[in-house]
């Protein structure tokens, strides 16, 4: 019994050694198929991170909106209240949005009723050349006091 196990564990390393005997001619194929793929794999890892930048731009601008029209809405606010909250916030948040200071946020009373606040700006670049415009606005009705 012995002796039929022995052909049998020697055709198996005989088997062993020609795979990997075979493996060498694939030398040198890993660093070829890296150079090749390695242009592709950063253009995605950089599309990505941008893709994040515009989404982090998008929520700075919905948010400062929002805190905006929270100011200007509630109960006898003075004038300008929603921009000045809306700037605030934009100038704690980062650098996500940039280049709000030219149109600066705007809020606007409609009929006494509804406040609607306006965030604009680009998102920040990551990549050069490639800019994307933002703008958010959020809606709100004032707060006022009504007869029973």
């Amino acid at each position: 019994m012995r002796r039929a196990a022995f052909p049998l564990w020697r055709r198996a390393v005989e088997a062993v050694r020609r795979h990997l005997a075979a493996g060498d001619r694939d030398r040198g194929a890993n660093p070829v198929e890296l150079a090749v793929m390695m242009p592709l794999i950063l253009v995605l890892l950089f599309a990505s991170i941008q893709i994040a930048a515009v989404f982090l731009a998008r929520s700075t601008a919905l948010n400062a909106a929002q805190g905006g029209v929270n100011a200007q809405r509630s109960y006898q606010a003075a004038n300008g209240a929603g921009e000045d909250s809306a700037t605030k916030f934009l100038e704690s948040a980062g650098g996500w949005l940039v280049g709000w200071k030219a149109s600066g946020p705007s809020c606007v009373i409609i009929n006494d009723v509804e406040v609607t606040c306006t965030v604009s700006g680009r998102s920040l670049s990551v990549v050069p050349g490639v800019d994307f415009a933002i703008q958010q606005t959020a809606h709100g009705t004032v707060e006022r006091v009504t007869p029973p």
